[in-house]
């Protein structure tokens, strides 16, 4: 997205979402929170921060992996909610093989490689430990 001739800056965003979730709820998503490098990732919780102090209706739904948790506590101030989530085997079984099936290049990988795919990546997910955090904005306390 280009605004003028120049890319929007960081603080524009900020601006825009403050802005556009000032009125009413909005949920922001962000998947695989942990695998945003961690210069980047300081720069978006303190955003997302400055989005859910002056935006009360903001939800903000994020995974990662349990060791950024604290980094999100710190940064985001407010309530955080997390809860585990563990994929099943089964239901990433069924995904791959409906990946592999909408190949549009079956002919690059053979019953070896397919058989390969559908048991070294549902093991490797199985060790991984995914939570999802909701950041909630606190009600602001009125003296």
């Amino acid at each position: 997205m280009v605004i003028g001739g120049r890319a929007p800056r960081l603080s524009d965003i900020v601006k825009m979402l403050q802005t556009t979730s000032s009125e009413k709820r909005t949920f922001i998503c962000i998947d695989a929170l942990d695998e945003c490098a961690a210069e980047h990732r300081v720069k978006l919780l303190d955003s997302l921060r400055q989005i859910l102090q002056k935006s009360p209706g903001t939800r903000i739904f994020a995974t990662g992996r349990p060791h950024i948790q604290d980094e999100i506590r710190r940064r985001i101030s407010g309530r955080v909610t997390t809860m585990r989530i563990t994929p099943k085997g089964g239901d990433v079984i069924g995904y791959l093989r409906t990946r592999l099936n909408e190949d549009t290049n079956p002919d690059t990988i053979d019953s070896s490689l397919e058989a390969d795919i559908l048991k070294k990546i549902p093991e490797d997910i199985s060790e991984m430990e995914v939570e999802a955090t909701i950041l909630l904005k606190l009600p602001q306390v009125v003296h």
